[in-house]
Order: structure tokens, then sequence, then C-alpha cells
């Protein structure tokens, strides 16, 4: 290996001009309980371009994805308790396969295939959300040909998936696990996912179908086909002008948003009397109008989620080697396109995950994977 790598570096906050192509960027080695990773493929998310563009920050009340940077106080924790420091190289959802540990690492490991965890704990008091950090936010990711990762977040994988395919899994899939879990989403429940083509929208489909809830889907119309195959029970609209009658004789428990925005209300009006809304997402707008009374007199919980369980990932890398859920890739590109990858997951006209490749030619578009 050389001591240098490429990778897509993060300068500071703002527009694409601070995503910077480098072919010289030092490579990690791995410290004491750490393994590097030769990155095959890395999946994007909604937290790649909130950080760069400052959209955590409180003074940002716009939709995700726009020009926060404009209005963002740079003093302000743009994620977790502190502010993000650059230069960061982003990038959460990395498939890859480990060529070198640190001291005190089984040297058995170099070789295996891992996918992240993306959640950094301390190892003395893991269950202190407090005391937690992100892969590709507080510390370096996976946006380059090489990464390191405490041991312990690199969790080996046994999979015919591809390198791109396995990428879509770790953020979007342990996102919608963790918020399932948190909402106690059984067999008796009937879900409704409102931005179901997204990537945790469409996670979110295909793991309340696997504990046996019954599924309602919310998108465009141009991709009900694309989310039909995830398997939800019913699809409706992205925005029915009446939810209420859209949904019929269905009656909701649980809603489990990641949209929020002008229409958010209305996902807690139809909500039977004891329903649950958990959310891990604002992608429409993070500010919205809320009537107490609905919450208090229809006896509702609601419930954050950001911080998954230690057993998620897990409990994932299980369901993916069960073939219980599989990947929904929307298109790969090389890292040194990322530019317009993100511009592309901006755009949000594609169904799943988009995913970037160190090495690879194109883009390669894809609705789904058999």
């Amino acid at each position: 290996m050389t001591e240098t790598m490429r990778a897509m570096v993060t300068m500071g906050h703002g527009d694409f001009d601070q995503l910077v192509w480098r072919e010289d960027w030092p490579r990690p080695e791995p410290a004491a309980g750490e393994v590097l990773i030769a990155v095959g493929a890395c999946g994007l998310n909604n937290t790649d371009v909130n950080t760069r563009t400052g959209w955590y920050s409180k003074s940002v009340t716009e939709a995700t994805t726009g020009g926060a940077y404009d209005t963002l106080n740079a003093d302000e924790p743009a994620w977790g308790d502190a502010p993000i420091t650059f230069p960061r190289i982003q990038g959460a959802d990395v498939c890859g396969r480990i060529v070198a540990v640190g001291a005190g690492v089984d040297a058995g490991r170099i070789g295996e295939r891992v996918i992240i965890d993306n959640w950094l704990r301390d190892p003395d008091d893991p269950l202190d959300k407090g005391k937690t950090g992100y892969f590709g936010s507080e510390c370096d990711g996976g946006f380059a040909e090489y990464t390191t990762v405490p041991a312990g977040n690199a969790l080996a994988i046994t999979s015919d998936l591809t390198d791109a395919e396995l990428a879509t899994f770790s953020c979007s899939y342990s996102t919608a696990e963790g918020m399932l879990t948190r909402a106690a989403v059984t067999g008796r429940d009937t879900v409704l996912v409102p931005g179901a083509s997204g990537g945790v929208g469409g996670a979110l489909v295909q793991l309340a179908k696997r504990r046996g809830a019954r599924v309602i889907a919310m998108a465009s119309e141009a991709k009900h086909a694309d989310v039909a195959r995830l398997g939800p029970d019913r699809i409706l609209p992205r925005a029915p002008q009446d939810l209420r009658a859209a949904l019929g004789d269905d009656r909701v428990s649980v809603v489990a948003d990641v949209v929020g925005g002008p229409s958010w209300p209305g996902l807690l009006d139809i909500l039977e009397r004891g329903g649950r809304y958990t959310c891990s997402g604002a992608i429409a707008g993070p500010v919205v109008s809320f009537d107490l009374r609905t919450f208090y007199l229809r006896d509702l919980t609601l419930t954050g989620s950001t911080v998954i369980d230690p057993e998620v990932m897990p409990n994932l890398i299980r369901y993916i080697e069960a073939g219980e859920i599989r990947p929904a890739l929307a298109a790969t590109y090389p890292l040194e396109e990322l530019h317009a990858a993100q511009r592309a997951f901006i755009a949000k006209t594609h169904t799943g995950n988009i995913v970037v490749t160190p090495g690879s030619r194109g883009p390669e578009a894809r609705s789904d994977s058999s």
C-alpha cells in the first residue's frame, strides 16, 4: 500500500466547492484497537449533505439539502454536542475488506469482508447515548480508498451481494430498524411510511413487513412500481389531499416518518387512539405545526430516533445473510464523481440508495436488486 490515497475531502460548511478531490491524501494507519479497511463501496445519505450544508444548526428552518450554509451559525453544533471539525472525509455506509490491524486486534481478521456499525460508542459505557460519535462525522469515513474504524465497528458479513449492494444497508436500514424498535412495532400494527421511495423509507417498508406488520407506503406515483417491489400492502400518493379519506377503512397504529414538512399535522390526525409516531428525519422541513390537543387527547406516543441500540447492526447482518431483506440500489458512481452523485441524490428522482465506488467507471443505473 502507498502512503497516500484518493479521497473526496470536505473542507468546510458550504456548497459543492467544499468537496475537494485529492489524490495525495495521507492514508490512515490503524491505531491500537482499530482496523484498516480497503473501501469497496460507500453509500450516500442525507447526513452527508446535511452536515456539509450545516442543516443541523437550529438557525436553519428550511427543508433539507438546500443552501443552509447561507444562514449557518458556525459556532453551533451541527450534529452532536460539538461543531464538526474540518477537513473531514465523510461517508458512513462502507463495505470493504480489512487489510491491516492495529495493536491488540487479531491479525486473523485481515481479509474479512465487513460493513460498518456507524455509531462510535464509549467502550466503557456503550449504552450512554451522550458519549457517542458517528463514522464520517466525528471521525473520517468512507469517501476514500481506505478508512480506519474501531475493530468492534467492523462487522464481518458473508453474502453473495456486491460491495455496492451491501453499501446500501448500514445507515438507512439501521436508522429504519432503530425507529421500528423505538416504536415497538409488531405483527399487530399497521405502519404508515411517508417517503417510502427513499433509502430509509424503503428500509422501513421491508423491515416492518419482516416484523409481520401491515405496511402502507406513501410515494410519488412515478415511483409506485419501484416501491411495490419492496412489498408494502398498499401504496398511496406522496401527498394525498385528504389522507384520512385515502386510507379508507385502514386504521394506522404507527407512523414511521423521515419527511416532516407542511403536511406533518395530518400524520398525527390519522393515528388511532394510543398510536405511536416515530421520526428520524425531516427532509421536507424541520419546523412543523403541532397541536398539543391531538397529542394528549388521543393518548399518542412520539419518539425520536437517532442513536440506535447496540444490537441493531448485528441483527441487520443476520437479516442480510438470511435473505430476509434486500438492497434497493438505484445507481453507482465513481468516487471522484461524488459531486454528480450528490446532485442526483438531492434531486430525489431515484428510488432506493446511491453508492460511490473507488475505481468504477461512470454511473450504472438500477431500480432495485434482484
